[in-house]
């Protein structure tokens, strides 16, 4: 019984660590959020910046990971 809430635990500390050394580094790395296919609108006292084809990655890589670790 406390096996799965165990390993729910680990996945979710991974994910924890992973999100903060994103955000800590995030700024760092060259590309990201200025890839080809995202969105970034720039006006007078307005600005708009909506990361899809970084949000693509993102989510086919953590579906990676998940994939191989369930296994």
């Amino acid at each position: 019984m406390t096996a799965p809430i165990g390993k729910i635990l680990v996945v979710a500390g991974i994910l924890l660590v992973l999100i903060g050394v994103g955000l800590m580094f995030g700024d760092k790395i060259p590309y990201l959020g200025k890839l080809p296919g995202d969105i970034y609108i720039k006006r007078e006292r307005f600005s708009f910046c909506f990361p899809l084809t970084t949000s693509i990655i993102i989510s086919i890589i953590l579906t990676l990971f998940f994939w191989i670790f369930r296994k």
